[in-house]
């Protein structure tokens, strides 16, 4: 046995060497003991934190190919399985025979099954599940009785787990590289798996805290499925391990994170090179938790084992945490197989094998270094300056935002001098031939007060009152579930023109739609009637805002044009022409409570204060009255173009969001004026759509749920980010998007996300989880836009 020894976040208890390869082998580990074969055929225990003799177990007539122990915390049970047998063995009433000077003895429960290759016990260790061959035998963990057996796969079964909440339910991968879920009562297949991967399945773990389970392959793949009621198994995310981790290296090179980076994290290679296919070798999750300083990194993490070390992976936002290299003094450097436990007093203990040697070694990583990872993580992406979409102080002297337009009002008038009091002839005061008398010279009317018993009450005004309380009063149904039931459709033109983006109006009743003919049309919110008709635009509308005050609405352009509109005029009220913009208008909205519009044009974003003159001269009805003033410029900082924009407009905020083409998100400051901060490499590609999370006047939210905000990237699914971490919190990919730019949407009550999809349907998300709620089929075509109605739990799809 070799000696202790700490190796940065490793610390290795021993080391054994065996007298043949066992780089493969179904290793058993818990929080107290370990498993390794010795001799083949006997089997030691080893206490995790003890490094006296072990106990040794004989029974075994073959060599022993796998091990697993029972997840029961009042009663210690190992299983191990050869070709000869499969044996139950209680470890505490082996220590006491052990300690009479007796032989330590098991219970077989399988004779002549075959080779194992992999064993699971269930929840209640009444059941045993053992793959050899194509099969998987169900024993009885009490007596020699095979309950059944499950045939279906078409090659050699890798691994098999029972569900943790359901003792019935069992998950076998194989070599097919398809998953089955079986009835164990009954033998039956409840879900089927297409082939999932050109490699075979190795692993399988299941996540109890959201009813998920994770499955791996031997080429570095891994899917995560969610494991319903009715077994209809849901994809939440897929993902690449040698992607993630060339990722999380680039993030790493920059110059920014070396005061970052914990040792140990990264890999040691001047040539920066990363191996195609990592093998996942064991998926094991841990909810880690960090007290220092106040950070503190929830969520559901997931360590993978692989060939070359412990990956963190956060299945929330499905990105890679941390990387944790088997380097240095340790006596394995590329292991075969892993079996990784919770370990006493919150350790980590990691029993691992050598791929190429005969080593078996126990790695335990302390509880004080997990929550120094942790905490070196949170602050890894921490930034600077904490941003809030709320502000929190006044405006400055110079921001921008003080900026005012001075209004032209009508011209003084002219004092009328001698000349002009001259030329004044004197009129009569009455134009008529006869003029009624006043009524001087006549006597007086007296007439008797009589009452009017037939008059109605008038309660217009009471009415009028009731009403409009009744408006002000009313509040979201926040208790209500997400809308999932179609009760309207409608057909906005008979020829095929797409609608390329819509909005509710902030009340709720009116809705604006821009499509690609360049009108604009105007609806009801129960899209009953005939709609208002805006044409004012050559080529197709790209955007449409509602203002903070529901009297006017802006439409954009590919012309590039921007138009002011108001709902009771067929003519725009303010046109910004292309003479004002070089490149398109790709996002334009109102902004600071209607006081300025903001507009995004190639690489720029720009501010505007506008002055809205409804008022028309009859003769030159070509001249606009309205003015508008450009009165600051901002650029990004690579100088790419935007692709999509984001501000509040419901509150006084100061912060900005913008998008730009090399796949960074900007955050601009306009109360200082310049930009804040940067999210390098936020999806894959450029994110084509931003949105944030801007409430309703008929909800209440807490003012931490305004520092959330949507992104969309073709082939990258949804992102979910907190402002003031500039971080991603989680990931939703279960609807499709490859082409298509599908937008996305907050509901009033913060609880729910609405996305387009491109496979005919929309989709609403819970936000606490990364699977989808509800798939809204039942479209002819990709759902582009969708948006929530402010005030009813409603959805409105494109």
């Amino acid at each position: 046995m070799a000696a202790v020894t700490s190796v940065q976040y490793f610390i290795e208890r021993f080391s054994v060497t065996l007298d043949k390869p066992v780089s493969h082998l179904q290793l058993a580990c818990c929080p107290s003991h370990c498993a390794v074969p010795w001799l083949n055929k006997n089997i030691r225990i080893y206490e995790n934190n003890n490094l006296e003799p072990p106990l040794e177990l004989t029974g075994h007539h073959s060599h022993v190919s796998a091990m697993v122990f029972g997840t029961m915390r009042d009663r210690l049970v190992l299983c191990s399985a050869s070709e000869d047998y499969v044996i139950i063995w209680d470890i505490n009433h082996c220590y006491r025979q052990f300690k009479k000077g007796g032989i330590a003895s098991g219970r077989v429960v399988g004779t002549l099954i075959g080779r194992v290759v992999h064993l699971s016990l269930c929840p209640l260790s009444a059941k045993v599940a053992a793959c050899s061959g194509s099969r998987v035998f169900l024993l009885n963990a009490e007596k020699e009785e095979v309950l059944g057996v499950l045939k279906a796969h078409l090659g050699p079964v890798t691994a098999s787990e029972f569900c943790p909440w359901d003792n019935n339910l069992l998950i076998s991968t194989s070599e097919d590289r398809t998953f089955k879920i079986w009835d164990v009562r009954k033998g039956d297949i409840l879900f089927e798996s297409a082939v999932l991967s050109a490699y075979p399945l190795l692993s399988l773990f299941f996540m109890e805290q959201n009813s998920q389970f994770i499955t791996g392959s031997g080429d570095g793949q891994l899917w995560c499925y969610t494991l319903p009621v009715d077994h209809k198994c849901r994809l939440v995310t897929k993902l690449d391990l040698s992607k993630l981790e060339q990722k999380h290296e680039r993030s790493l090179r920059k110059p920014s994170s070396p005061q970052n980076r914990p040792d140990g994290m990264t890999r040691n290679d001047a040539k920066g090179t990363v191996e195609t296919e990592k093998p996942v070798l064991r998926i094991w999750a841990q909810k880690l938790q960090s007290s220092h300083a106040g950070l503190q990194q929830r969520g559901c993490c997931v360590w993978i084992g692989s060939s070359d070390g412990l990956y963190l992976l956060g299945l929330d936002t499905s990105e890679l945490l941390m990387i944790l290299r088997l380097k240095g003094d340790l006596s394995i450097s590329m292991t075969g197989s892993w079996a990784i436990s919770n370990g006493l007093g919150g350790n980590m203990c990691c029993l691992v094998t050598s791929l190429f040697g005969t080593s078996v070694a126990l790695l335990e990583v302390t509880s004080v270094k997990l929550d120094e990872l942790c905490f070196r993580m949170a602050t890894g992406f921490s930034v600077d300056k904490q941003l809030s979409v709320v502000p929190s102080s006044p405006l400055m002297t110079m921001s921008p935002l003080n900026a005012e337009l001075t209004k032209h009002g009508s011209k003084p008038q002219r004092k009328l001098g001698v000349s002009y009091q001259k030329s004044v002839k004197d009129q009569p005061l009455v134009f008529h031939t006869q003029v009624k008398s006043s009524g001087y010279n006549t006597a007086p009317h007296r007439t008797m007060f009589r009452p009017k018993t037939n008059a109605k009450k008038k309660s217009h005004s009471t009415s009028t009152t009731n009403t409009n309380t009744k408006g002000l009063l009313s509040e979201y149904p926040s208790q209500f579930e997400a809308p999932s039931m179609p009760y309207t459709h409608l057909t906005v033109s008979t020829t095929p023109t797409p609608v390329s983006s819509l909005q509710y109006s902030g009340d709720g009743k009116q809705i604006v739609c821009g499509l690609g003919d360049g009108s604009v049309l105007l609806y009801n919110s129960s899209l009953t009637g005939n709609p208002a008709v805006y044409t004012g635009h050559s080529k197709a509308v790209n955007s449409v805002c509602w203002s903070h005050s529901k009297r006017w609405f802006l439409s954009t352009s590919d012309d590039p044009t921007l138009c002011i509109w108001a709902t009771n005029a067929s003519e725009p009220v303010l046109t910004m022409g292309d003479d004002q913009f070089a490149n398109p208008i790709r996002s334009a909205q109102f902004y600071y409570l209607d006081k300025f519009l903001l507009l995004a044009s190639g690489s720029n974003l720009m501010l505007y204060l506008y002055h809205l003159d409804t008022t028309r001269d009859d003769i030159k009805r070509y001249k606009q009255r309205s003015k508008f003033k450009l009165t600051s410029k901002f650029s990004m900082k690579s100088g790419t173009d935007i692709t999509s924009v984001s501000a509040i407009n419901d509150f006084y905020s100061y912060i900005v969001l913008a998008a730009g083409a090399d796949r960074t998100i900007q955050v601009f400051d306009m109360n200082q004026g310049c930009m804040a901060a940067q999210i390098p490499d936020a999806h894959c590609r450029a994110a084509h759509h931003l949105t944030q999370n801007k409430g309703s006047p008929f909800c209440t939210q807490a003012l931490e749920s305004y520092n959330l905000f949507l992104s969309s990237a073709i082939t990258d699914g949804l992102k979910l980010w907190d402002l003031r971490t500039a971080r991603c919190v989680r990931r939703y990919e279960g609807h499709v998007n490859r082409c298509h730019h599908c937008t996305a949407s907050f509901s009033p009550c913060g609880r729910f996300i609405a996305t387009g999809s491109e496979d005919h349907s929309a989709y609403i998300y819970d936000m606490r989880s990364s699977n989808f709620l509800h798939k809204l089929p039942r479209h002819s075509e990709t759902v582009v836009n969708v948006a929530f109605n402010p005030a009813n739990p409603e959805l409105l799809t494109q």
